[in-house]
């Protein structure tokens, strides 16, 4: 009995709980409870408890040779990123630019780099804790136990917003008890991300991969057949009650190019299928007619459905001359600004950038003329009484400016070799494989989407699946080279 409970104590079994903790508690993207940290920090994922427990016992345990710990050739191009940011971020305190707001160059730079190494710790983690396919699944089983709670509280919030079931002021206290933000005035979901905007990113770079993966690959990870596609279904649900136009455009192209790359198998099926409906009787022809008119109605019905919202209308319903006018009617004015002003600041340090956390000092300076006149966000940034330190929204744009040619380059190099290890898993004939490469190209070109609506190199959406399939690539190379 003693020997059965100190076996579930285990080392091992430790770092397995602080993992599966650190997967279901992903969602949560701004929690409330962070020491020293101000209101103005709103990337504040949960999931950094037990990572901040697991990364060490992991150390422990290669330290006392219990555990190997494979290095993969990503850790390569990542390691030179990540010393050419620093590097950066040192030439950059020379240039010293004037405080902005209370901020120095020094503070915002650690704090850049704090970012960025929480980033890295998710990716670490989710490297050295998927080593096989039972690592995967678990892995996986725990991501959807995440999304689970994530849909539930986004049901909730749908609820409250367009029932008289739950008062509002009510929900808005219980979600106030762990999040930072309220409930979202304009009635859109967020489930228990920040806002809506990072719901969407996180479906679409997470969640919807593994489920779309799984339903195009017909790989499923439990006895409930039906579990995958329910889930997919509810998870698009959620997507568009978000009402995320990026997020909408980003799963949309993700889903569309990882179909037409990897559904070949899929894609003959229904071809034939659809085809040879016509050379049988009168009821194959009406019945493969009513498919296309009930496929046409959900593209409709979206539309019309996601045309309610008036900021969502206005994609299409404009009379803007140029492209500065239309990013002003879209509500894209600010991000269009925000991004015209780091590629100034790019334009002046092309080759090193300004430092790692530094591109708001130069910004204001460089903001476009037609954004102080016409956009009300930029009007407020520049109010004397506001202190908020302006970022690019772009983190392409962002490395550019803060870390110049060089590092953008390091940057992208990470991703191609993030990419080739994806890309190795689909020369494996086992059906899991598959799933994982599936569900990582989804994830990759999501990602690569999602960066251009984002600049944070905190947020688990850009690190977690990547890490995980080189995890799964680097063991499947070491058992080959064995």
């Amino acid at each position: 009995m003693k020997k059965s409970a100190l076996s579930l104590f285990s080392t091992e079994n430790l770092t397995r709980l602080l993992w599966g903790a650190a997967l279901l508690a992903l969602p949560v993207t701004s929690f409330r409870w962070f020491p020293f940290l101000g209101e103005g920090t709103l990337v504040r994922p949960l999931a950094l408890y037990p990572l901040a427990l697991l990364l060490p016992l992991l150390l422990i345990q290669a330290s006392r040779k219990k555990l190997n710990l494979y290095w993969t050739g990503v850790f390569v191009a990542l390691g030179a990123f990540v010393l050419f940011v620093v590097f950066a971020t040192s030439f950059g305190a020379l240039i010293n630019p004037i405080p902005l707001r209370g901020q120095t160059y020094l503070g915002r730079t650690i704090r850049a780099l704090a970012t960025l190494f929480i980033g890295l710790a998710f990716f670490i983690s989710a490297v050295w804790m998927n080593k096989e396919e039972a690592d995967f699944r678990f892995t996986v089983k725990w991501i959807l136990a995440g999304l689970c709670l994530d849909l539930a509280w986004s049901g909730l919030q749908a609820l409250t917003f367009y029932t008289h079931w739950l008062e509002k002021e009510m929900v808005t206290h219980w979600q106030l008890a762990f999040s930072m933000r309220e409930l979202v005035r304009t009635n859109r979901v967020s489930g228990l991300a920040y806002e809506p905007a990072w719901l969407a990113g996180q479906l679409a770079t997470i969640f919807i991969p593994f489920l779309f993966a799984a339903v195009l690959t017909n790989f499923r990870l439990t006895r409930v057949k039906w579990l995958e596609p329910v889930l997919l279904a509810l998870s698009l649900l959620a997507l568009l009650a978000t009402y995320s136009r990026g997020g909408l455009l980003t799963t949309a192209a993700a889903a569309g190019v990882t179909f037409l790359l990897l559904g070949g198998d899929v894609i003959r099926a229904i071809w034939t299928w659809f085809i040879n409906g016509f050379r049988g009787g009168m009821f194959d022809v009406l019945f493969r007619i009513s498919m296309i008119i009930a496929v046409l109605g959900v593209f409709a019905g979206t539309i019309l459905f996601l045309g309610q919202k008036n900021f969502f209308r206005r994609l299409w319903e404009t009379d803007a001359h140029t492209l500065s006018e239309y990013m002003v009617n879209i509500s894209a004015g600010a991000r269009g600004a925000y991004s015209s002003a780091a590629i100034a600041a790019f334009e002046e340090h092309p080759l090193t950038g300004v430092g790692l956390g530094a591109s708001g000092f130069y910004m204001y300076q460089n903001l476009p003329d037609w954004s102080l006149t016409t956009v009300p966000e930029i009007a407020r940034q520049l109010n004397p009484e506001n202190r908020l330190y302006p970022n690019p929204k772009n983190l392409y744009i962002r490395l550019l400016a803060e870390t110049g040619l060089i590092g953008f380059f390091l940057f992208a190099a990470f991703q191609f070799n993030v990419l080739g290890e994806i890309l190795s898993l689909l020369g494996r004939k086992e059906p899991w494989a598959r799933f994982a490469a599936t569900a990582g190209v989804f994830a990759g070109l999501g990602i690569t989407l999602y960066n251009f609506t984002q600049d944070s190199l905190t947020t688990p959406n850009i690190w977690l699946v990547s890490g995980i399939l080189v995890g799964l690539a680097a063991t499947s190379s070491q058992k080959e080279i064995k």
